[in-house]
């Protein structure tokens, strides 16, 4: 579980990276997207502690989801800020309905409370993350269905390689 969370939240700096890199700090939402990243990276930051303390390794992955978030990143910044947010929420769905997964899991089993005290922490971040990105026009994008679809189904199979690679 540690190693496929550090996975995700070092993909969503690596896409607020790139989303960023695109809009700037002047673009609508910018100031947001840059609040969100800063929430991201501290995830990950608390993640990258956690397994350097249990000793586990991170996905070997990890320089494919670098490229790979900037680049969604980029690519949605360039639509423009709607489809910026429409990435985040999708994102955020995903990761929303993966830590509930994990939470469900932990609390069968009951051995890990410091590990679901931080996703449960994280998970409440990534719902306001997801809201504001729907309240900031996210539905609005381009092709909205079709890229909210096709990032949900990449954020998917990311998590799924990430449990295994």
């Amino acid at each position: 579980m540690i190693r496929v969370d550090q996975a995700g939240e070092y993909g969503a700096t690596r896409i607020y990276a790139g989303q960023l890199a695109v809009m700037g700090d002047r673009a609508p939402g910018a100031g947001e997207i840059a609040g969100m990243a800063q929430q991201e990276a501290d995830h990950r930051a608390r993640f990258d502690a956690l397994m350097a303390r249990r000793g586990v390794r991170p996905t070997l992955l990890q320089p494919f989801w670098s490229v790979a978030g900037f680049a969604l990143g980029a690519g949605t910044a360039l639509i423009g800020p709607k489809a910026a947010m429409a990435c985040t929420a999708a994102v955020e769905t995903e990761i929303d309905l993966h830590y509930t997964a994990q939470l469900e899991e932990l609390k069968v089993d009951g051995h890990d409370p410091e590990l679901a005290d931080m996703i449960e922490e994280f998970r409440e971040d990534e719902r306001e993350h997801r809201d504001a990105a729907l309240a900031a026009g996210a539905e609005q994008a381009p092709a909205y269905p079709l890229l909210s679809g096709a990032i949900r189904l990449g954020c998917r199979l990311a998590i799924r390689l990430a449990e295994r690679i």
